[in-house]
């Protein structure tokens, strides 16, 4: 018996749907702005000085990292009940992945925090620590990135078997989930992935933006068709 009813997935969509929406305007702030623009991975002393002189902008992009924390979760709950119907154990798998790659960027979230607080000299370690700490929030976010991968090949499966939302979705979804995966490995497994940084960039991007994008307009869609 499907105890789902409409009501709750129309709910779900909306969540999901106006969650994407918050993700994109807080992790272009977060990331781009914020932690790209003043966290030089090549000097530790321009890093702690860039940050000592913005410090209000910098707690501004740490605490969008935490709010992305808390939507992600929603985002889960949304996205797992809207396709339950398509199979609840593959549902929860994909939601599931989606989790693990939320608790990696908070435990990311923690060690940017840590960096913060050695920029500002509240402790007696040296810039280099700090920078070091932005480096541990690059790479737990890493790792949360290939249980992000994982998760929208799930979810884009998810759709192709299900049609609960277009196939086209589900494939481009499978395809920036597999090209979030293919650059994590890469940063591992490379020593010098900035050589192909550049090419990853477009690879990962590209269709990410495009498959994120167009769900999260299909998902508010439903939440007013359902």
């Amino acid at each position: 018996m499907n105890t789902l009813t409409d009501t709750t997935r129309r709910t779900a969509a909306l969540v999901a749907g106006i969650g994407y929406l918050a993700l994109f305007v807080l992790a272009i702030f977060a990331n781009f702005v914020v932690k790209q623009g003043m966290v030089d991975p090549t000097d530790a002393v321009a890093t702690v000085e860039s940050i000592r002189a913005q410090e209000g902008l910098f707690r501004l992009g740490l605490a969008s990292f935490v709010a992305i924390f808390a939507i992600d979760v929603a985002v889960a709950w949304g996205l797992y009940v809207l396709f339950a119907p398509a199979g609840r154990a593959r549902s929860l798998l994909a939601a599931w992945f989606r989790i693990a790659y939320t608790v990696m960027l908070g435990v990311g979230t923690v060690f940017m925090f840590l960096g913060l607080e050695i920029s500002l000299g509240t402790t007696d370690l040296s810039p280099d620590v700090a920078l070091m700490m932005f480096a541990a929030f690059d790479f737990a976010w890493f790792v949360g990135l290939l249980a992000f991968g994982i998760h929208l090949v799930l979810l884009g499966a998810l759709i192709v078997r299900s049609r609960i939302a277009p196939r086209l979705i589900g494939v481009i979804l499978m395809i920036a989930g597999a090209a979030y995966a293919l650059d994590t490995l890469l940063h591992v497994v490379m020593t010098d992935y900035a050589a192909v940084s550049g090419i990853m960039l477009a690879i990962v991007a590209i269709p990410s933006i495009v498959a994120e994008l167009t769900f999260t307009i299909w998902l508010l869609l439903a939440a007013r068709r359902a």
